[in-house]
């Protein structure tokens, strides 16, 4: 049975190993599912302008953000032969080298999620309203383009 509901994508914070885990354990009744796949996206201390990359904070339009999510994870699973999906992403500050984004799907069999996740995390970049503003180490920032 497809997970179709989406509440809220959002957790205060870096996304932790707990979290993680807690996630992956709780598919180990589903004895339908015999893949998954799970994408961690990490802040990363860049340097730009001779200045190293601290932290980003990330803001959202919340409710539109879900909304899209929502959006995205029902064509995604109209699209590819998914058992469930998870997404959860950061807001506030997230340190370098701390996880900012989880996206964690499964299927019946391995191809499902080799070809989804990198689609579905594309979908997320490209389409969700989330906002980050990269903090330096001189406390200085600007906003982060997504690439």
């Amino acid at each position: 049975m497809k997970e179709r509901s989406i509440k809220n994508i959002f957790v205060q914070g870096p996304i932790t190993p707990e979290k993680i885990a807690k996630s992956i354990a709780a598919h180990q009744s589903k004895t339908g599912i015999g893949a998954h796949d799970i994408f961690l996206g990490q802040v990363r201390a860049d340097e730009v302008d001779g200045k190293k990359v601290q932290a980003i904070e990330f803001t959202a339009q919340e409710e539109m953000a879900n909304a899209v999510c929502h959006e995205i994870r029902e064509a995604t699973f109209e699209k590819f032969d998914l058992s469930c999906m998870h997404i959860y992403h950061s807001l506030g500050r997230v340190e370098a080298g701390e996880l900012c984004i989880f996206v964690f799907v499964s299927s019946g069999h391995r191809q499902q999620v080799f070809e989804a996740l990198p689609h579905l995390v594309n979908e997320i970049k490209a389409r969700v309203p989330i906002f980050g503003k990269e903090i330096f180490e001189d406390e200085t920032h600007q906003w982060k383009e997504n690439r």
